[in-house]
């Protein structure tokens, strides 16, 4: 399960930049929004999968609480779960 969520963290990073740096320039600069929409959607799906495995590997890779807060509040930051895939997920 490990392996998965190293890949959910991975894919949510990369929808996070794309959101950011992509989407919503586009959306205000070019006046396209259909961007924001479908990788917003594919985003929001992403965070709520990593959420949720955190949730579930909290016990199974015995992670304090801090830890836990550490990287569920990385999701949040661009870059943040590359920093968490790094730090926390290659070593377990």
């Amino acid at each position: 399960m490990i392996k998965s969520f190293r890949s959910i963290a991975l894919l949510e990073g990369i929808s996070t930049l794309a959101l950011y740096f992509f989407a919503m320039p586009m959306k205000y600069l070019a006046n396209d929004p259909i961007y924001v929409k479908n990788i917003g959607m594919a985003h929001g799906i992403l965070f709520m999968l990593y959420i949720a495995f955190a949730i579930l590997l909290k016990n199974e890779q015995k992670w304090d609480t801090k830890t836990f807060v550490i990287i569920c509040l990385a999701s949040i930051f661009p870059f943040g779960t590359f920093y968490i895939e790094k730090k926390y997920l290659q070593t377990t």
